[in-house]
């Protein structure tokens, strides 16, 4: 493979993270690899990339390297979904579900890949937007989840759910609840597990729509394939206001009678992984799953 250009999402609050950019920088320009960095603070991103985030960039870059967490691989995800670049997350934060590369294998991890022996894991992603007066006002790519939920005292919000498909909107029902989760499988271990969803491989097609603290207890989790829509209206008469946020990082605030719809975005975003079974390594170890593990 021949490997012209790379980009560094560099998260800076993350420690020797500037220090890991310079060796990446060097050792990628010695085998003439162009490389280009964009850095991060770790907090609001709206300084990251241009908005809407390289959404006109002409350059075509082979390989993306995030130095961070999983909320830097987040981002960058976002940010070059649209340009079909793999991504190769190494892990300066604790360990997480996304950023799984040590700092001192990605080198080893690089060159393997550029050799064809690892095949980046093939991740669904939503796309996210917001009609209000039957105009479109926001529009994002998201690969964990959007989350629907309150900004006031009073949490509990009305929610009227529908999903569509094959151009018939079909009523899933009216919610309220603290708010409302739909997650990819790759977000299942992030918010909607942690307000009880399931956790699904993350290269399935699916979509989890996970109410939090739903009023009515029937409100349970529930996974449909991501060929459908989802399509949520914010009804009237809120005791607070709303708000929108994608993979915990993008905040939009909502009114009543708004309509989020969601869906399977035609890009992917494309992670390297060290070995395929990677995912499930951080499963046991992050859940502290206990047991033998034959390997």
């Amino acid at each position: 493979m021949a490997i012209k250009s790379a980009v560094l999402f560099l998260n800076l609050l993350k420690e020797n993270a500037a220090l890991l950019a310079d060796q990446i920088k060097q050792e990628l320009n010695k085998n003439k690899i162009d490389v280009t960095v964009f850095t991060f603070d770790g907090r609001q991103v709206d300084t990251f990339c241009p908005e809407p985030p390289l959404k006109n960039n002409e350059k075509k870059w082979d390989i993306a390297f995030t130095l961070g967490g999983d909320g830097t691989v987040l981002y960058a995800a976002r940010c070059i979904a649209h340009l079909n670049v793999p991504i190769l997350p190494v892990n300066l934060g604790s360990l997480g579900f996304l950023a799984e590369v040590n700092k001192d294998d990605w080198l080893t991890v690089f060159n393997k890949w550029g050799k064809g022996e690892i095949i980046p894991s093939q991740r669904c992603m939503l796309n996210v937007s917001v009609e209000r007066d039957a105009k479109s006002i926001m529009e994002k790519f998201c690969l964990n989840d959007a989350v629907i939920s309150c900004t006031g005292i009073a949490k509990l919000i009305k929610l009227n759910v529908n999903i569509l498909k094959d151009d018939r909107k079909v009523a899933l029902g009216a919610y309220r609840c603290d708010g409302l989760i739909v997650s990819t499988p790759t977000g299942s271990t992030a918010y909607s597990m942690a307000a009880g969803g399931p956790i699904l491989d993350p290269e399935l097609e699916a979509f989890i729509i996970n109410p939090i603290c739903p009023f009515a207890l029937s409100n349970r989790p529930f996974v449909i394939s991501s060929n459908q829509t989802i399509i949520v209206n914010v009804a009237e008469k809120q005791k607070s206001g709303v708000l929108l946020t994608i993979d915990g990082q993008d905040i939009f605030n909502l009114k009543s009678d708004d309509n989020i719809i969601i869906k399977q975005t035609s890009h992917y975003a494309k992670i390297i992984y060290p070995d395929k079974h990677a995912y499930y390594s951080a499963l046991r170890k992050k859940l502290f799953w206990s047991g033998e593990i034959n390997a």
